[in-house]
């Protein structure tokens, strides 16, 4: 018997363990990567939508506008009152934009850091 490793069954290390992973752990960062960046656009889009829907002086009983400012203000809860302006429509889109614009930056920077791993 010919058989150099440690004993038989068993791998060293300098033999390949079977199938490439390496592809296949991209792909799952990649498709990670996206689902944080989507649900940051979206998070950041619905914020967005309700400073348009208030600034347009949207119909505050319509269902749709009603969902998107019960959504906002879930989104933005941690953030209520950061900015007490007498201008009421500079108000919501400080305090509506700000967690917006924070939902992007966190969301495409790990993101992108899972990215680049």
């Amino acid at each position: 018997m010919n058989n150099t490793g440690p004993a038989s069954g068993y791998q060293t290390y300098d033999e390949p363990s079977g199938p490439d992973h390496s592809a296949r752990n991209q792909a799952a960062a990649r498709r990670t990567a996206l689902t944080i960046c989507t649900i940051a656009d979206v998070a950041a889009g619905v914020l967005g939508l309700w400073i348009v829907l208030y600034l347009l002086d949207a119909n505050q009983s319509n269902p749709f506008v009603e969902f998107v400012r019960g959504t906002a203000n879930w989104l933005s809860g941690w953030a209520q009152d950061i900015f007490t302006m007498d201008t009421e429509g500079l108000r919501v889109i400080l305090n509506y934009g700000l967690p917006a614009v924070i939902y992007l930056l966190i969301g495409h920077g790990i993101a992108a850091r899972i990215n680049r791993a």
